[in-house]
């Protein structure tokens, strides 16, 4: 099936799920968005505190989560 594109991701309050079941963490939505700016997209990374940007508890949450 391949990956899913980000404006293909279901847009629900939960946590999208991609295709193959897993959940698209915070540390791989940061490098796709990083690949895409690089890419030529036109997109700019949240500055830390805008708004829609991840919080400092999201980065925690998201190591506690992390596989080894």
């Amino acid at each position: 099936m391949g990956d899913m594109l980000p404006s293909k991701l279901p847009k629900s309050g939960k946590s999208a799920v991609l295709a193959k079941g897993g959940k698209v963490g915070l540390y791989e939505n940061i490098h796709k968005k990083q690949a895409r700016i690089a890419a030529g997209s036109g997109e700019k990374m949240r500055k830390p505190g805008a708004k829609g940007a991840p919080t400092k508890a999201d980065f925690i949450k998201s190591a506690k989560t992390a596989k080894k």
